[in-house]
């Protein structure tokens, strides 16, 4: 089992080999009770968000870290993947503009 902080780069390293755009990461676990991290990125695409949740998905399993769930595939606008202590928001440009998830 990894740690939040080590699960956090993986997600990065994962979303940046298959060019995520504007990766970030917010330390919130003094700030909530829901993860440890998110990790926000825009996508080109909905192919491409379905494509950076996929690899983000595999990378994470690969190390023993599934996720508890995946919401979001549907519409592909924002794709959430949660893996407990990290959470992954994968969003197309406009979406992300519109929810502003740094901002909070």
């Amino acid at each position: 089992m990894i740690d939040s902080y080590e699960m956090t780069k993986l997600a990065v390293q994962a979303l940046d080999g298959k060019k995520a755009r504007e990766i970030r990461v917010l330390k919130i676990e003094k700030l909530s009770t829901l993860a440890d991290y998110f990790v926000i990125c825009s996508a080109t695409s909905s192919t491409h968000v379905k494509t950076l949740a996929d690899e983000v998905d595999r990378v994470l399993s690969l190390h023993g870290e599934p996720p508890l769930r995946s919401e979001g595939h549907r519409d592909c606008g924002w794709v959430l993947v949660d893996f407990g202590c990290v959470v992954v928001h994968i969003f197309l440009d406009e979406t992300r503009k519109f929810y502003s998830l740094e901002r909070l």
